[in-house]
């Protein structure tokens, strides 16, 4: 195994970009992603994480500057969020648009490392972020320059409950507008209390990469970060496609080949306790570890659930 070659953590991140090429180099679709860069960049060992449904890279700031000594970490903004692009068409808001877009990052931080390909990377996703990991791990390693090593799952598996779903997308994409910082806090808090304890000043650090100034009022109001085109295609689940893209997954998960940690927000409403006893029981045989007080999904900010994905990735 590669030891590390930065010894300090750092506690600032690098902004980085990279050009996703859409169905054709003249493609609407076509877009620029963005990623938070933390660590020695010319650091072999490769820790990608990513983000829920509406959230953004910055909400991996605790756990990656924990993991900054030991790892190159990419936190990307998935396009459509915090400081990437929105795309033209909505339809284009899906998980094989956002695994492609992880090739092309990817590409680019292997080459920029001078490595050959694939480029072995460990993974922790959460949520949407384990269903990009998913996703990409169905493509041919000769063809997405990847190799997944180890892969963090936190609260989500290949059978996602409709409810769960049904309560994100009564919020998800509404027009909000705030006075302030905490103002727009308290409204997160109300739709994430799943997330589980944290303090003001964590919860406000949570938050304040979720908005921006909205340049076009008088007022400068504060907005949240993402393209409110992000739910179309979501909106568009049903209990039917969920159960057909369940059987899809599972065949995902069962061919994965790399080590796995399931974690679990112990009252999660969207990964169900039966559905992690499954994981563990077949495919990679999912390591289960579970939070008491959270829901879906955990922030990843509490000490042991940081110290939990440290010693699963650094064993």
């Amino acid at each position: 195994m590669n030891q590390a070659t930065n010894t300090v953590a750092v506690t600032e991140p690098r902004l980085e970009f990279v050009e996703c090429p859409g169905a054709s180099l003249r493609s609407p679709d076509s877009h620029r992603m963005a990623y938070w860069s933390w660590g020695d960049a010319a650091n072999p060992r490769v820790l990608v994480c990513v983000h829920g449904l509406s959230r953004q890279g910055r909400d991996f700031d605790v756990l990656a500057q924990a993991l900054s000594k030991h790892y190159h970490v990419v936190c990307p903004d998935v396009v459509g969020r915090g400081q990437s692009d929105w795309l033209a068409d909505a339809k284009g808001y899906q998980v094989f648009t956002y695994a492609s877009d992880m090739v092309a990052m990817l590409r680019q931080v292997r080459e920029a490392k001078g490595l050959a390909s694939p480029i072995s990377v460990d993974w922790v996703g959460t949520s949407m972020g384990g269903l990009i990991g998913l996703g990409l791990s169905a493509l041919p390693p000769d063809a997405s320059g990847v190799q997944l090593r180890r892969f963090v799952l936190n609260d989500v598996g290949p059978r996602l409950r409709i409810e769960a779903l049904q309560r994100i997308g009564s919020y998800l994409g509404l027009p909000k507008r705030f006075a302030t910082e905490q103002e727009a806090a308290d409204y997160l808090w109300s739709i994430s209390a799943g997330f589980g304890p944290h303090t003001p000043e964590q919860w406000l650090a949570l938050s304040r990469p979720l908005l921006r100034v909205d340049t076009a009022s008088e007022d400068s109001s504060l907005i949240l970060h993402y393209d409110p085109a992000i739910a179309e295609p979501f909106k568009t689940m049903t209990a039917d496609s969920a159960s057909s893209g369940e059987a899809m997954l599972w065949q995902v998960y069962d061919a994965l080949r790399c080590e796995v940690l399931l974690l679990r927000g112990r009252n999660s409403d969207l990964l169900d306790a039966d559905t992690a006893l499954q994981m563990t029981e077949r495919g990679p045989r999912a390591r289960l570890i579970e939070f008491a007080g959270v829901g879906h999904a955990p922030t990843l900010i509490a000490p042991d659930q940081v110290a939990a994905v440290e010693g699963f990735l650094l064993a």
